[in-house]
């Protein structure tokens, strides 16, 4: 029976939850266990440091995209200033000439600040039309014109580079007699 005691005996003890190791073994896991503290550290720290850089970004980006026509806008001042003299100067005009040439020379610098600004005007009187570069309004029966010409434009269309800022307003020679597919 006493061998049967010491069985339940041995099966009830609690068991043992640690296990003895030889000191090298535990100066590596303890230096294991330091190395992967420092590394959690330094991750968290990259982590907190990319974040700061996301935020700035953001906030650098918003800040661009705000003011990003202010040196535009600063170039067209000075032709805004020259129309205001030229109302100025029209108030007090005994002739529409001088009142006109006032403002063919402001017509005349918003040219050049739209040529220097990388834009070009979308010349559409008698060119095919394009409905990439015209919007046409409507049609005429001519037989001035071959069907499907620009043969008048009541706003122009301006392209920056390849890209279409605003296309020409147009209307379209339409041969006589001839109906719309539409």
């Amino acid at each position: 029976m006493k061998t049967d005691n010491n069985e339940s005996a041995s099966a009830d003890a609690p068991q043992a939850k640690y296990e003895l190791v030889d000191a090298a073994t535990w100066k590596l896991a303890s230096k294991v266990l330091a190395d992967s503290k420092e590394l959690q550290e330094k991750a968290a720290r990259q982590q907190a440091e990319f974040d700061n850089f996301r935020k700035r970004l953001d906030r650098e980006k918003a800040e661009a995209v705000k003011y990003a026509n202010s040196t535009l806008l600063e170039e067209l001042l000075p032709v805004i200033d020259n129309f205001e003299l030229g109302l100025m100067a029209a108030d007090s005009a005994s002739d529409a000439k001088s009142i006109a040439m006032g403002m063919k020379m402001v017509k005349t610098q918003l040219d050049k600040f739209i040529e220097e600004s990388g834009m070009s005007a979308i010349d559409a009187v008698g060119q095919p039309f394009d409905p990439n570069l015209h919007e046409a309004v409507s049609q005429k029966e001519t037989d001035k014109h071959p069907d499907g010409t620009v043969i008048e434009q009541s706003r122009k269309g301006y392209k920056m580079g390849d890209r279409l800022i605003r296309p020409a307003t147009v209307v379209v020679a339409q041969a006589p007699g001839s109906t719309d597919a539409e």
